[in-house]
């Protein structure tokens, strides 16, 4: 039995980026689901590891770790910590960090903005100003991947596959993403990564589930 447990919920997008950073690091996992819709978080046995009551979440052996840009710059830092993935120079690492913690504040965090009325308060459509906050988050990633491969440089890191959870979630509920060029053509190029096509499942049953909700396509 592997001594790393993912408490995952497949259609989180920050559930999937660190199942995205296993796949990549290619460890042995085992995962528990939990059901976010059912309940599943707020189980006495699941409290008792996690108190937030959030996923994704690991156990790693005695060790137990949440919040999703923890655990996967954690999970390089201990099983490959010469990987690209997490790079070890200050300088390359701070840029990963930056694009890390643009997605959690920034491009994510107006994702939720948008979705956490339509899931919780009944809300059936999203204010154009939300459209628009999500489309401008968009258009700085395409910046930053003007003239590279990949959102924090010429290799894959944590911050692609982070990155990776979330756009993904935004096509899926319908953003129309052939307006920014650069985002695209790295998303196309992260079909070659492993856990794509999983990951894939898991945004369109989000897609599926907001859309079903909504006067209105996005």
């Amino acid at each position: 039995m592997s001594p790393l447990t993912l408490y995952h919920f497949p259609i989180s997008p920050p559930s999937r980026s660190a199942l995205l950073v296993i796949r990549n690091l290619e460890l042995d996992v085992e995962i528990k689901i939990i059901n976010l819709m059912a309940g599943d978080h707020m189980k006495e046995d699941f409290l008792k590891i996690n108190p937030q009551h959030t996923v994704p979440t690991i156990v790693d052996g005695d060790y137990v770790l949440w919040e999703s840009k923890a655990i996967v710059t954690y999970l390089v830092e201990q099983y490959n910590p010469e990987s690209s993935l997490y790079p070890m120079d200050p300088k390359q690492r701070g840029i990963v960090n930056q694009r890390l913690y643009f997605d959690s504040t920034v491009l994510y965090a107006r994702v939720l903005s948008a979705i956490i009325p339509i899931l919780r308060q009944g809300v059936t459509n999203i204010p154009q100003d939300k459209k628009k906050a999500i489309k401008d988050a968009l258009g700085t990633l395409n910046t930053c991947l003007d003239g590279q491969d990949w959102v924090a440089g010429e290799n894959c890191t944590v911050a692609d596959l982070s990155l990776l959870a979330s756009v993904s979630t935004i096509s899926a509920i319908g953003v129309d993403l052939s307006e920014f060029p650069n985002i695209t053509t790295w998303y196309d190029r992260c079909k070659s990564l492993p856990g794509y096509d999983e990951n894939e499942q898991g945004a369109t049953a989000y897609g599926v589930a907001i859309k079903s909700k909504l006067d209105e396509p996005f």
